[in-house]
């Protein structure tokens, strides 16, 4: 593929914005375009549910790049406009405007769900305009109610409750961050929420919410001064519908981040489903280091360069006072067992370090207060090794 004389970018969060910065960086000199649906500059958003949230950072601590930045990589904003549709080589906005373009990059991102009929006082937490008007309204709040104990929810029920609220969580997994930690790692999600005072409620769904509260599934109610929904993101691909290849798992892409069916477009961020090369399943990572890992390799890709070097997906939470780590897939687990600590046999949760397996290889390992820990076993999860060399590499440790 010959280099591209015009790269058109749309979506100006953290992976747009890492694709703009890693054209530039491989070299690229030809014209760049970018296009956010959000008037504000690129922003960084996993501080808007901790410490933006919390009023320990200011505006400025979050931003991703001034307008002296974008101006010095020389790219062209297309601010406050949203993308409408997609045709080969060219994209129409939302004000009517087509660019176009022979290579066009889709970072757009996920947006969030919301339960049917909910309220519109209710808040959800996806922009930093929502994470405004939620700070505002815990100033005059004395209780939350938080639906969804993802990792947004765990973060912003953490948050209120060191702001002094008292925090209900309602959750329909039996554990929090079940999704992502699976059962047993959820458990010491759960004692961190309970141990912090929190009203835990798991296994229930809600029924009914109003401005004032919820009524559960299992016929109990809650009273709360402000509600959050955080029952995680939904994929908003309308626009590109028609354009040819199936968007009901996200947008399909190979390994490099090329969509499938569609020349000379890619895709990075939420809502791409790259192509795992190892195991051929594709896959939608909502992390921040994967946006900026997946930004870079299609910036080498345009650009002509080499490929950056494989990694393992890496995600992270700050929560109840310690940071939880995960690196790898713990999806693809059949079996959890424990590294480090005791968190599961009830002693500290700090500390503790848990290995997922398939069959017997290593496919993830997640960290509670263990960040020095989990940085050793990086090496061993990209090697793959099985039970007998985890254990073994394990007691190296101890």
């Amino acid at each position: 593929m010959s280099v591209p004389e015009h790269v058109l970018v749309i979506g100006a969060g953290l992976a747009g914005l890492r694709t703009v910065q890693g054209l530039r960086r491989a070299g690229y000199e030809g014209r760049l375009s970018l296009v956010g649906a959000e008037e504000h500059l690129p922003y960084d958003r996993p501080p808007l549910s901790k410490q933006y949230l919390a009023g320990e950072w200011d505006r400025s601590r979050i931003e991703l790049a001034s307008e002296d930045d974008l101006e010095e990589l020389g790219v062209r904003t297309h601010l406050g406009r949203a993308a409408v549709a997609l045709r080969p080589g060219e994209v129409e906005l939302d004000d009517g405007a087509t660019l176009h373009a022979d290579a066009i990059v889709l970072a757009v991102g996920v947006t969030s769900r919301t339960l049917d009929g909910q309220p519109g006082s209710i808040h959800v937490l996806r922009s930093v305009d929502e994470s405004d008007g939620l700070r505002d309204a815990l100033a005059d709040a004395s209780s939350l109610l938080v639906v969804g104990a993802g990792f947004v929810g765990a973060e912003v029920a953490s948050t209120a409750v060191d702001r002094g609220l008292a925090v209900t969580v309602v959750e329909t997994a039996p554990v929090p961050m079940e999704r992502l930690l699976g059962e047993r790692g959820g458990t010491l999600v759960a004692r961190l929420m309970t141990d912090a005072g929190i009203d835990l409620r798991t296994g229930v769904s809600v029924a009914s919410l109003t401005a004032t509260g919820a009524e559960l599934s299992d016929g109990s109610t809650v009273s709360a001064d402000e509600t959050v929904v955080g029952i995680g993101g939904r994929l908003d691909l309308g626009w590109l519908e028609g354009s040819g290849p199936d968007l009901s798992g996200g947008i399909p892409c190979d390994e490099r981040g090329r969509v499938e069916g569609l020349d000379g477009v890619w895709a990075v961020g939420d809502a791409a489903a790259w192509t795992d090369p190892r195991t051929g399943d594709r896959a939608r990572l909502e992390h921040w280091t994967s946006a900026a890992e997946q930004a870079a390799a299609v910036a080498a890709d345009i650009a002509g360069g080499d490929p950056p070097p494989a990694t393992v997906p890496f995600f992270w939470s700050d929560q109840f006072g310690l940071k939880i780590q995960l690196i790898g897939r713990p999806g693809a687990a059949d079996e959890v067992l424990t590294l480090h600590g005791d968190g599961l046999d009830g002693g500290a949760v700090k500390g503790t370090v848990l290995g997922y397996l398939r069959g017997d290889t290593l496919v993830a390992v997640a960290g509670f207060g263990a960040a020095r820990l989990i940085a050793r076993y990086r090496r061993p999860l990209s090697d793959g090794v099985d039970r007998a060399a985890l254990l073994k590499f394990r007691d190296t440790l101890s």
